[in-house]
């Protein structure tokens, strides 16, 4: 049972946001085609069953089942309007069972209980999904669980200091937690470790994007869907007294004419074991990039 997220709020808040979240999604864009960089390592492996876990509109899904036609890709999200989105806004309609082309599988489930078979994915991509999933061994753990032997798992997730301007000016406000906490790069590989998985290599970037104000980067975050899933969230709207105090408080990180939020993301990359392997302590490769400022392209 979930004790630092609401799960119904962690849905409800995406598939608000199903309409306005491909537009919106600059950075999760940027991550997301970092990620599928990362498919290279496969070398000539061609998968049979790919998993784009977390899939939003579905772009990943689409780019991996043009890069491997003959594979089953399954997009599957917790939230059923964001996969209504997919078909329409990439272009699934016209790369339909067509000669060598099949169709992208849409499942609506969670991704704390995949309802997959033990060992039927060769690829599991998850992009930016797991930071709304608090028991990370578990969820490695059922990653491993629908994996083949050797079968390559890419996930990305944000780390602790995104939003971390945020968090702070609301903190200057009340009490209340308004911000997610971010598992560490260390916590992430200890996870991976711990659920088994070889040769773990995790990465990172920073990002940081300007706003005019704080309304601002609201509107975009409820765009977004990355609204406040906290289960210990205050229940009621945020005063307009406290909303102006936060204001201010966030006015002292201006620079530049704009106000910073910054995104700490971590990728990893790791293969599942054979059956029966056990698991072990330690032993991940951690490549950490501390860039101040990374540009955000946006589409």
């Amino acid at each position: 049972m979930s004790t630092v997220f609401d799960p119904r709020q962690v849905q409800r808040a995406f598939s608000r946001a199903s309409a306005s979240y491909d537009a919106a999604a600059a950075l999760q864009h940027e991550v997301e085609a970092r990620l599928l960089e990362s498919l290279d390592y496969l070398e000539d492996r061609v998968p049979e069953t790919i998993l784009d876990l977390g899939c939003g509109p579905g772009h990943a899904a689409a780019a991996m089942r043009k890069r491997w036609p003959r594979a089953r890709v399954i997009a599957m999200d917790l939230a059923l309007p964001m996969l209504q989105q997919a078909r329409p806004r990439s272009g699934w309609g016209a790369l339909s069972w067509s000669g060598l082309h099949k169709p992208i599988d849409r499942i609506n489930a969670d991704a704390r209980a995949l309802p997959l078979a033990d060992g039927s994915v060769d690829v599991l991509f998850c992009n930016l999904c797991l930071q709304w999933v608090e028991d990370l061994p578990a969820a490695f753990a059922g990653f491993r669980r629908v994996l083949k032997p050797d079968g390559l798992l890419l996930v990305s997730t944000f780390g602790p200091e995104t939003l971390q301007e945020l968090r702070e000016a609301f903190a200057a406000a009340d009490n209340a937690p308004h911000v997610s906490p971010f598992a560490s790069i260390a916590q992430f590989g200890d996870a991976l470790v711990h659920a088994g998985f070889r040769n773990p290599v995790l990465d990172r970037d920073v990002f940081v994007n300007g706003y005019d104000d704080l309304p601002a980067l609201m509107r975009e975050l409820r765009a977004i869907g990355a609204t406040n899933a906290l289960a210990s969230r205050r229940h009621t709207l945020t005063g307009k007294a406290r909303f102006a105090a936060a204001a201010s408080a966030y006015e002292r990180e201006r620079r530049d004419g704009r106000l910073p939020a910054t995104w700490e993301v971590i990728y990893a990359q790791a293969w599942a074991p054979q059956p029966g392997a056990p698991i072990r302590e330690g032993g991940y490769d951690v490549t950490s990039i501390p860039v101040a400022k990374i540009p955000i392209r946006r589409r």
